[in-house]
């Protein structure tokens, strides 16, 4: 086989996903559909409630009753949910919605994240990650995906991005201006993405979809050259 050069898309490292530790399923919720992580607590938005628990005991410690159906970030002060076609701007301390902006994908978006001052929000079937600006909703740039998004995290200027087609997910680490995949962690057969967040060290907390639960999987130590 002959080796890929120039501008040809580099190899991908493929490995299975380690998963280190299971929470939830939690009372009331069925479903996890977004995840951050605020430096303390994991953040999991469930459908009707976003429900924070300590990720060391795995207990819930905070619940806000707030719509959350897809992906959920936070910027250091503020969380932020997907609200069918809306990203709602909330204070965590009080549950108050404080601004909203248009979704991108206008009903159909998936993950969010925060990093370098927008968010960045994925959509699922159009297997897009869009940057955007968080006061006003407007879409700064678009990376394609060769797979459906489902949640997104930023790392140590690293993107990821959890994909679910069928039985099959994992999550990629990606090339933020072309897009190309570099990384894969593969999850086993059955077991969803649905949300993604790193808690900024070596572990990615992963939605689990209609599971009910979060899985923290290890992220890999950057290869050194």
């Amino acid at each position: 086989m002959t080796p890929k050069t120039g501008k040809d898309r580099p190899q991908t490292s493929v490995r299975a996903a380690e998963i280190v530790r299971e929470y939830g399923p939690f009372a009331g919720a069925d479903h996890v559909h977004g995840i951050t992580h605020d430096g303390r607590s994991v953040w999991a938005a469930t459908g009707a409630k976003l429900v924070a628990f300590d990720p060391e005991s795995g207990e819930p410690t905070r619940t806000l009753d707030h719509a959350c159906h897809a992906g959920t970030a936070f910027d250091g002060t503020y969380l932020y949910q997907i609200v069918e076609a809306r990203i709602d701007k909330i204070d965590p301390t009080t549950g108050d919605v404080v601004a909203s902006i248009p979704a991108p994908g206008h009903g159909s978006d998936s993950g969010l994240a925060w990093a370098e001052g927008s968010l960045w929000a994925g959509q699922y079937r159009d297997r897009k990650i869009h940057q955007i600006d968080p006061e006003t909703g407007a879409i700064k740039r678009t990376i394609e995906s060769n797979r459906f998004v489902t949640g997104v995290t930023w790392v140590d200027g690293e993107l990821w991005h959890g994909t679910w087609e069928g039985d099959e997910s994992d999550i990629r680490r990606i090339n933020p201006d072309s897009g190309a995949v570099l990384e894969r962690l593969e999850m086993p057969r059955g077991t969803g993405v649905s949300g993604l967040e790193s808690d900024g060290a070596d572990l990615f907390y992963c939605g689990g979809g209609a599971s009910g639960k979060v899985r923290a999987v290890r992220r890999p130590k950057p290869a050194t050259s």
